[in-house]
Order: C-alpha cells, then sequence, then structure tokens
C-alpha cells in the first residue's frame, strides 16, 4: 500500500510541476480530492523527494499569490456568458 501512495505522490508533484498546475487540477486530472492532493504534495513529497517538493512548493506558492486575480477573472467570465445568454 506505502509503495502506492509514494508513487501518486511522486506522479502528482510531476505533473504539478510539468504542467504548472493547480491543486485544484491536479485532484481533477488524478480523480482524488484537493485535500489529498494538498498532503500528498505539501507533506509527504517532503520525505520522499526533497528537490521535487522545492520545486512544486514554489509553484504551490505561485498559484496561491495568484489565486485572487484568477477568482475574479472567473466572476467576469460568468457575468459576461449571463449578459450574452440574456442577450440571445
Amino acid at each position: 500500500m506505502r509503495e502506492v501512495v509514494e508513487k501518486r505522490v511522486v506522479a502528482l508533484g510531476e505533473y504539478i510541476l510539468k504542467n504548472r498546475a493547480t491543486v485544484r487540477n491536479a485532484a481533477k486530472k488524478f480523480g482524488i480530492s484537493k485535500s489529498t492532493v494538498h498532503k500528498d504534495v505539501s507533506e509527504r513529497l517532503k520525505y520522499i523527494n526533497l528537490n521535487l517538493y522545492r520545486e512544486v512548493k514554489n509553484i504551490l506558492e505561485l498559484n496561491k499569490s495568484q489565486r485572487h486575480i484568477r477568482g475574479g477573472l472567473a466572476t467576469k467570465n460568468k457575468y459576461l456568458k449571463e449578459r450574452q445568454h440574456k442577450t440571445n
């Protein structure tokens, strides 16, 4: 069982690194919860592959610093779609 978890943790870390993915994107791709992804890459990965952990941590910190922008854009797009739907 432990080997399966370790493989998943490394796969998640590599996916996030390669795609500069968010925790949400990774969770969707792997079919697991966001909290599992977060625990895997922020806690477990440190003990399995320290270098990968550091690189993934930098990406997650960047994503965290940009989340208010992403949220604003998502809200803007939501209301633009609603406006277009009403006019059609």
